[in-house]
């Protein structure tokens, strides 16, 4: 089968761990030339140390993804090192799901989750925006979620910054049509990932589990505790329960594998037994 990976430039943003982490070690091990970033620069350079002991080619630098400096730095460092930016993954995010009555204690997450899922990812895809025009092709990956797809309880301001950036892909997509593609991808709850520990109130979940809830959380108290029978953590069998990282970061290396004119505009990526209403 034809490569379309191996030697394309990429950036990461939340390359420190989670699916960025996965997303840079998966491409540099196609032979992709990866720039991760993170808010912890030490956790950015672990990837990259990775990477280099497996053969691969990475830098890692500390960035912000709320400092539209620090994200183009991210940006010029690629084209520097590299010589250029194919694609741009806008990763970096986090997940204080809470009700409104929550409001004192979730306040400053609410307003953390619009600065780095809504104007952070906005932030990326301008920093990539002058060079791949430039060079006349480019792809933008925006890690949005099943969240952004409707409302429910418990979700508001994570919802709707997912929401945002779902609305900010199509445009990007509509205004560079021919130049830059856009590839959204919606992962479905996927606990190995880190992004519970910004969660306000963990009984908010019920939002997008509705009547499932009950199911939900005897699952994961099984998987807890160890009596989770095995076979509902197969991948290979259909009442799959919990979707592993690594499934997403596929996805993404998937979206990316592609000809330069062939677009996988929106993905969504979930267990085929997960218990998720959205």
């Amino acid at each position: 089968m034809t490569d379309h990976l191996a030697g394309k430039t990429i950036v990461v943003t939340g390359g420190g761990g989670g699916f960025g982490r996965l997303v840079s070690q998966k491409a540099a091990a196609r032979g992709a030339l990866v720039t991760c970033g993170d808010v912890d620069a030490a956790a950015a350079q672990a990837t990259a140390d990775l990477i280099a002991a497996a053969g691969g080619r990475a830098q890692a630098l500390g960035a912000d993804v709320t400092r539209p400096d620090q994200v183009a730095a991210l940006v010029r460092a690629s084209v520097d090192r590299h010589g250029g930016i194919d694609v741009m993954v806008n990763n970096a995010g986090i997940m204080p799901l809470g009700f409104f009555a929550d409001h004192e204690k979730g306040h400053a997450a609410w307003l953390r989750c619009i600065d780095i899922n809504v104007k952070g990812v906005l932030n990326g895809m301008v920093a990539a925006y002058d060079p791949m025009m430039a060079a006349g092709r480019g792809q933008i990956v925006n890690i949005s979620s099943i969240y952004g797809n409707f409302p429910v309880i418990g979700a508001a301001a994570y919802g709707a910054s997912k929401a945002a950036v779902n609305f900010l892909s199509e445009s990007f997509r509509i205004e560079t049509r021919g130049r830059i593609k856009v590839t959204t991808v919606k992962p479905t709850g996927v606990p190995a990932t880190g992004l519970s520990g910004s969660i306000v109130n963990r009984a908010a979940v019920v939002g997008i589990l509705g009547h499932n809830m009950a199911a939900y959380g005897e699952m994961a108290a099984m998987m807890a505790d160890g009596s989770l029978p095995p076979e509902r953590l197969d991948a290979a069998r259909m009442d799959y329960q919990s979707l592993a990282p690594d499934h997403i970061a596929d996805a993404v290396i998937h979206a990316i594998d592609q000809p330069w004119g062939v677009s996988i505009a929106e993905v969504t990526v979930r267990a085929a037994g997960d218990h998720f209403i959205l």
